[in-house]
């Protein structure tokens, strides 16, 4: 590979919806963009797979339309607690279903089509010297850009290589995704509450039933296997029995992924600009990641674009108005997203919190609307 060849405007850690936005944002203003991805496309992902439908605004900018690829429109929500009490009220903006499978394929085409070079690969190191990055891959690529974004999920090795400080804190939380054939009302999403966890309920394309479960690791641990945890531990409520026990597997196993932390994160570490889930994770709970990882991908290319244009006028700048406006957008939601997920980890609050929902449902709403944001404006 030549020198010119070596040499982007922006370099994207990592190929998810972060990553995969911010590459076809900035591609589409003529931006030289490259984006290292370790995992070859489709891939399934541990991943709740509702988003709120605020992204569309963005989605139809971008030019990603996911009902053209079977997207499932949400309208309904249901949320359970450990002892199978229910309630029902309609989401405010309303989501949709899709698979991580589906979308981040249907993404990564859209960045290729727009001229995004989509490397397989693992980086290794990244330095910052003399207002430039030079990013190293396992494959002993090397490449120098004036950007970098970080969009490497929830915990990477170069989270350890830079020393952040939520890798240092051993996190207790894992999540298992499976995808199953059986009934389930395609305008739902639902949250079922078990010993230790919660369990997310919502159909995908191709009347898929996509069932995805954090829980904490002490809890799991005492089970010999997946199988094991969810006959005694998830089972106990009856609505995650039902779905279980009446659906059909579609894949050969379960997907899972350990040590989730929910610990805060700096959106900018080493002057790289942190987006999705490397800068913050809102609990699962509130089913609302995945909007999140998008709407963090345009405010990053929007000041992006702002200092190539010169509107920006210092690195110092930018990374000083991305962490105030990333501040602003989403840290009264995380910390919204913990107290709710606090909450109902305890049996006895939960089920008071429910009564109340009960005789007051427009509350339920309410609380909803403090996880999710309005429609994205362009």
């Amino acid at each position: 590979m030549n020198r010119a060849d070596s040499t982007f405007d922006v370099i994207a850690i990592g190929g998810g919806l972060a990553g995969l936005c911010n590459a076809i944002h900035l591609s589409k203003f003529g931006k030289k963009v490259l984006l290292i991805e370790k995992n070859e496309y489709p891939k399934h992902k541990v991943c709740g797979e509702y988003i709120s439908n605020e992204v569309l605004p963005y989605f139809n900018f971008l030019e990603v339309n996911p009902f053209d690829f079977g997207a499932v429109k949400i309208n309904n929500f249901q949320l359970s607690t450990r002892k199978s009490n229910l309630i029902s009220a309609k989401l405010p903006l309303g989501g949709f279903g899709i698979s991580r499978y589906k979308l981040d394929l249907i993404l990564s085409e859209k960045a290729k089509e727009n001229g995004v070079v989509i490397l397989q690969d693992t980086v290794l190191n990244v330095t910052f010297l003399e207002d430039f990055f030079q990013v190293e891959t396992k494959n002993k690529n090397s490449f120098t850009t004036k950007i970098t974004i970080g969009a490497f999920g929830k915990r990477s090795l170069l989270d350890v290589k830079m020393a952040r400080s939520f890798i240092k804190k051993k996190s207790p939380y894992l999540g298992v995704k499976i995808h199953v054939k059986g009934s389930f009302n395609k305008d739902l999403v639902a949250l079922h509450n078990f010993k230790g966890g919660y369990c997310g309920v919502s159909k995908v394309e191709n009347n898929a039933i996509n069932l995805c479960y954090i829980t904490n690791y002490a809890t799991f641990k005492k089970y010999k296997n997946i199988e094991d945890f969810q006959e005694k531990v998830i089972f106990k409520n009856k609505y995650l029995k039902e779905l279980f026990q009446n659906s059909e597997a579609l894949f050969e196993k379960p997907l899972s992924i350990s040590q989730i932390s929910f610990e805060t994160k700096k959106p900018v570490e080493k002057h790289i600009l942190m987006c999705g889930d490397s800068a913050g994770m809102i609990h699962p709970l509130c089913g609302n990641g995945m909007s999140m990882a998008i709407q963090s991908a345009q405010l990053a290319s929007k000041l992006i674009l702002n200092y190539f244009n010169g509107e920006i006028e210092s690195r110092k700048e930018l990374e000083k108005q991305y962490i105030s406006q990333w501040n602003r957008k989403f840290s009264l939601r995380l910390k919204a997203g913990h107290f709710i997920a606090m909450l109902f980890r305890k049996d006895t609050i939960a089920s008071f919190l429910l009564q109340i929902l009960k005789k007051l449902p427009f509350l339920l709403p309410i609380i909803i609307k403090q996880t999710h944001g309005k429609p994205m404006k362009i």
